[in-house]
């Protein structure tokens, strides 16, 4: 098993959930879904080990070695705090400013190039996202709407070196590991422009019943709730019969879109102000929430009846899933009367 995975880079139907350790919790479950056949955008990931790579290979891994050989500073000392912030600005700029090693970028420019082919676009616009081999939601960053191969090869590099921040180097140092290392993965996906986003939790988190779904819901892409920069649409569903027993209006004063630029070439996102009329108006109708309810009990079926997250977009009439994973944190009431 271990020899098969030895590659710096899959597609996404090269993977599954059993992947974890190779190339992240997040990619390996969006290689589960393409495999199982669920609408998941098109895309690669780079492994741990091009992580490992990068970092050997490019010689900064030695730099960043170096930095923290005299670095002290303690995590549960308020006063210290600026210490990490200081570490993140130097480390991270140290890796931001290093390039691919040749012989890597010829490779992901080789996946790009063939990304390019499979979606018929030229110079596709991506997302690279994170992901971690054990779940830190929120901890490392993602890009959006990245096109043409210099970009993608520098959000690469980006996204490595988020797991630089401060929040990542203090949640190191309170756990006591090495502040020098922590690989991740990255998916490089196909960007879904989205109409609308949100989430959907296939067991209700707030108060813990199986029997409900919970649909967040926004015109726009999904960061804007995904970062609670605002207030979305909320539904709740019967898990039975998936209708929409209750729907809540948000404020959804915000919303994330992408930014074309004069030779409509996607470069990234802005959050504006939502339209008022917009504002006033559910995201989603009845139909489409139910569609999205569906969608989340076929998965939560795939992954044996665990709740999960997932993050999904509606995008030219589409439903798409970017990315799921089980809910955690929350005790389930597995209730006597309901029929599970």
């Amino acid at each position: 098993r271990s020899m098969a995975k030895s590659k710096l880079i899959y597609w996404f139907d090269e993977l599954g959930q059993q992947d974890s350790e190779v190339v992240g919790k997040k990619c390996a479950n969006l290689g589960e879904l393409t495999q199982a056949g669920f609408p998941v955008p098109q895309g690669f990931a780079l492994a741990l080990k091009a992580y490992d790579t990068f970092l050997t290979d490019s010689g900064v891994g030695e730099k960043i070695r170096q930095y923290f050989s005299t670095f002290k500073a303690d995590p549960n000392n308020p006063n210290d705090l600026p210490k990490y912030t200081e570490a993140s600005q130097f480390v991270r700029g140290v890796v931001d400013s290093t390039p691919v090693p040749a012989e890597m970028a010829k490779s992901i420019a080789r996946h790009y190039e063939e990304l390019c082919q499979r979606t018929s676009i030229k110079n596709v616009a991506v997302a690279t996202r994170s992901a971690g081999p054990m779940s830190h939601p929120g901890q490392y960053e993602s890009y959006l709407s990245i096109s043409g191969l210099p970009a993608v090869l520098a959000h690469i590099v980006k996204v490595w070196s988020s797991t630089f921040n401060e929040r990542s180097l203090v949640a190191r140092a309170l756990k006591g590991l090495p502040l020098e290392y922590d690989p991740i993965g990255v998916a490089v996906l196909q960007m879904v422009d989205a109409e609308a986003a949100g989430i959907l939790f296939t067991a209700n988190p707030r108060n813990a019943r199986v029997d409900e779904y919970v649909i967040n819901a926004s015109r726009g892409l999904g960061e804007a709730i995904v970062s609670g920069a605002m207030t979305p649409d909320e539904y709740v569903l019967s898990r039975y019969s998936m209708r929409v027993k209750k729907r809540t209006l948000g404020t959804k004063d915000v919303r994330t879109v992408t930014v074309l630029s004069h030779e409509d070439q996607e470069v990234g996102t802005r959050t504006e102000a939502m339209p008022q009329e917009l504002r006033d108006t559910h995201t989603l109708t009845d139909e489409q929430a139910s569609a999205i309810g569906e969608l989340g009990k076929r998965v939560m079926e795939h992954y044996g009846g665990l709740p999960q997250d997932l993050e999904w977009a509606i995008a030219d009439g589409k439903t798409y899933l970017l990315q799921t994973r089980g809910i955690t944190g929350v005790d389930f009431t597995w209730d006597e009367d309901i029929d599970a």
